[in-house]
């Protein structure tokens, strides 16, 4: 009795181990330069990817020309959710991703938004009558929403009135920010950082209608670190499925 025992234990850990070590390698990890304006969204859609793949996410949030030039210069990164279609689309003609992993994750909506309520009207004229002091925009050479409200300016013929009281912030987060702390009475901000669930969340807001500016497609890419790498592919298909869909929606996105 005691011999099987003894001969049994062995074959059993044996066993245990080999099933451990088969979950450990179907779990991984990904780095991932995520657009700024994308921020909320990826951290709900990160909680449901990595209940249901395994895998984790180590993300990274910024301008998108920024992380551009980061990737170009051997940045780990091995997922691009880029805030507009042109930059991932430079990288692909470059030869910096993988051939077919490319496709529109969200299409993204600019808001005038100021942290006061009240203040932003409904068809956003509190940007014509020019009372305030400071307007808030991303970088526009970097930041794809900051381009697009430059092109708000310009059709409606507001850019050189309003040229002295812009500030810039080095992406959309901090033009948010800029709006939030009160150092600019309202600024063009991602909708997703003000609107959840069908709602403006806080202050008052104008939803700046798409025929206003380019639009603003969102691509995402698996760049040529991750073309081995499981996660890479898990979470780029998981973004494509219901789950992500549901989420990206809730946050004021176009699909």
């Amino acid at each position: 009795m005691s011999l099987s025992a003894s001969r049994f234990a062995p074959a059993c850990l044996t066993s245990l181990l080999a099933v451990f070590a088969f979950g450990t390698a179907q779990a991984g990890e990904v780095q991932v330069a995520v657009a700024a304006n994308f921020t909320a969204p990826i951290q709900a859609i990160a909680a449901g990817f990595e209940k249901d793949t395994g895998h984790t996410l180590v993300t990274a949030f910024g301008a998108t020309g920024q992380f551009y030039t980061q990737i170009k210069n051997g940045a780990p990164f091995e997922v691009f959710l880029s805030a507009d279609d042109t930059t991932p689309k430079k990288l692909e003609d470059e030869g910096d991703t993988v051939k077919g992993s490319r496709f529109t994750y969200a299409v993204g909506t600019l808001a005038l938004w100021s942290a006061k309520e009240g203040y932003v009207d409904a068809q956003g004229k509190v940007l014509s009558d020019n009372q305030y002091q400071h307007l808030s925009i991303a970088n526009p050479k970097t930041a794809p929403y900051g381009l697009a409200a430059t092109q708000v300016l310009a059709r409606e013929g507001l850019t050189d009135n309003v040229k002295a009281k812009i500030v810039e912030g080095q992406n959309i987060t901090q033009a948010y920010q800029f709006v939030s702390t009160g150092n600019a009475e309202l600024g063009f901000v991602a909708l997703s950082q003000i609107y959840k669930d069908g709602k403006i969340t806080s202050g008052s807001a104008w939803i700046v209608p798409a025929n206003l500016h380019d639009p603003i497609k969102q691509d995402a890419v698996i760049l040529n670190k991750g073309k081995d790498n499981p996660a890479a592919k898990a979470l780029v298909d998981y973004l494509k499925g219901p789950k992500a869909a549901a989420i990206i929606k809730s946050y004021g996105y176009q699909l």
